[in-house]
């Protein structure tokens, strides 16, 4: 009978040249950077590992490549004595390796987890009695225990009783001033008791409260959890504007009443489209475990990507309508994008609904052209849209502006006094001749 045991420190041996670390982080992105800075600025030694020379590059020098973290951050960070390397050396030395690598969608509807093989991989060529290694990559429920824990056990070890693992689902809000990496709660669940307890002890050096799982694929499964809740949230609000304009209602003050209940309801508004890595993305990844392992469809997630997706639609035929009331065809308008990220006060273009809606209003040969405060240079397709540097002048040029991000730079007041014609697609603006979704 063998007897499980918690590794210890004194289980390792420090290689050249990196020495003993405290923690290893592989994906310096915008997961991993912020929790290499949380741990750094909690005493932590810190090593990064990375794969993009210019990344590892730039954050040795100082500078940050994520807009979460600043270049003084970073600056503080190497004080500290945190290094960014290509170098999975410096694996064998540190006493926790945290994967924080992508997960996009893959071509059968799945994640690739090929960059969480690449690293996992890494590790097990690196692993040595005593460590403890988490996965925080979005992924389907048992990715923990079918893929990263069989590869790790090639090295001859066996989780649980020479190593830790666990997983510990990501919880990073770009452009969140209010909730960063220390103050949310930190979910954990390893593959053993005593796994588990490793990585609790880990997060609990530099997160206010640590949320111990029953095991790893209840951890997993939270994360899918919360953004498909907010996935079919969003569409639910989504159609009901449809809906309600063609009722004559006007959404935005019912869901205004409706979020003055102090219990039961929680208010979602409508959305030109919804972006990000988490909400069109990892709602996917327990569609594709659904499927694969049972069998059968998901049909909520189904049927809200299908209603999201068709957002950016809807907003140009909205967009073609208000055109044709004032006497213009959308073919051969100058249309104003304003706000082209997925969220406001970010510079994250990625799955962002303003893509298919100026992929569309191109289609049907309108003049395209953008303004971010974020945003400098924006290409669709591979063809750079226009960018108005006067937004003022602008406003009064064009014959159409449409609202897709309300950051906070734009005075929303003057934006309606000034355009030609304004769409809010994000039911900021009350005001007689606004356009609203």
């Amino acid at each position: 009978m063998q007897v499980e045991r918690t590794p210890s420190l004194g289980d390792m041996e420090a290689p050249p040249p990196y020495g003993k670390v405290e923690l290893a982080v592989i994906g310096l992105g915008y997961v991993g950077l912020p929790l290499a800075r949380e741990a750094a600025s909690a005493g932590l030694r810190v090593v990064g590992l990375d794969r993009d020379p210019r990344v590892v590059a730039g954050l040795n020098s100082g500078r940050s490549h994520v807009g979460d973290v600043s270049d003084d951050e970073v600056r503080r960070m190497r004080a500290a004595g945190f290094t960014a390397t290509r170098d999975d050396a410096c694996l064998a030395g540190a006493q926790t390796v945290v994967i924080c690598v992508p997960t996009p969608l893959g071509e059968d509807g799945g994640p690739d987890l090929g960059a969480v093989v690449s690293a996992t991989r890494a590790v097990a060529g690196r692993l040595r009695p005593g460590q403890l290694v988490v996965l925080e990559s979005t992924t389907y429920p048992g990715t923990t225990e079918e893929v990263v824990r069989p590869l790790l056990e090639e090295s001859g070890l066996r989780a649980g009783e020479d190593f830790a693992l666990a997983f510990s689902p990501e919880r990073i809000d770009p452009g969140n001033t209010q909730h960063g990496l220390r103050d949310t709660p930190k979910v954990v669940g390893g593959c053993t008791t005593a796994c588990a307890v490793r990585a609790v002890a880990f997060y609990a050096k530099f997160v206010n409260m640590v949320v111990q799982a029953k095991g790893t694929r209840e951890a997993e499964m939270a994360k899918l959890l919360e953004n498909t809740y907010r996935h079919v949230n969003i569409a639910l609000v989504n159609e009901l504007a449809i809906i309600s304009r063609e009722l004559q209602v006007d959404v935005w003050d019912a869901i205004r009443c409706a979020g003055t209940k102090p219990f039961g309801f929680q208010a979602f508004r409508p959305s030109p489209g919804v972006g990000g890595h988490c909400i069109p993305i990892d709602p996917n990844y327990l569609s594709y475990k659904v499927r694969s392992s049972l069998g059968y469809d998901f049909r909520f997630v189904g049927l809200a990507q299908e209603i999201n997706r068709r957002m950016p639609e809807y907003v140009v035929r909205r967009a073609q309508d208000l055109l044709n009331s004032a006497g213009r065809p959308l073919h051969g308008s100058r249309v104003l994008l304003l706000g082209v990220t997925y969220k406001p006060d970010v510079a994250d273009l990625r799955e962002t609904p303003a893509e298919p809606v100026a992929r569309l209003l191109r289609e049907r040969q309108a003049a395209v052209a953008f303004h971010d405060p974020h945003v400098p240079l924006w290409t669709v397709d591979g063809v750079e849209v226009p960018r108005a540097g006067d937004l003022t002048a602008a406003l009064r040029e064009y014959d159409l502006t449409i609202l897709l991000q309300d950051h906070s730079a734009y005075d929303l007041p003057a934006l309606a006094d000034t355009a030609r014609l304004l769409f809010d697609t994000r039911g900021r603006i009350s005001k007689p001749g606004v356009e609203v979704l």
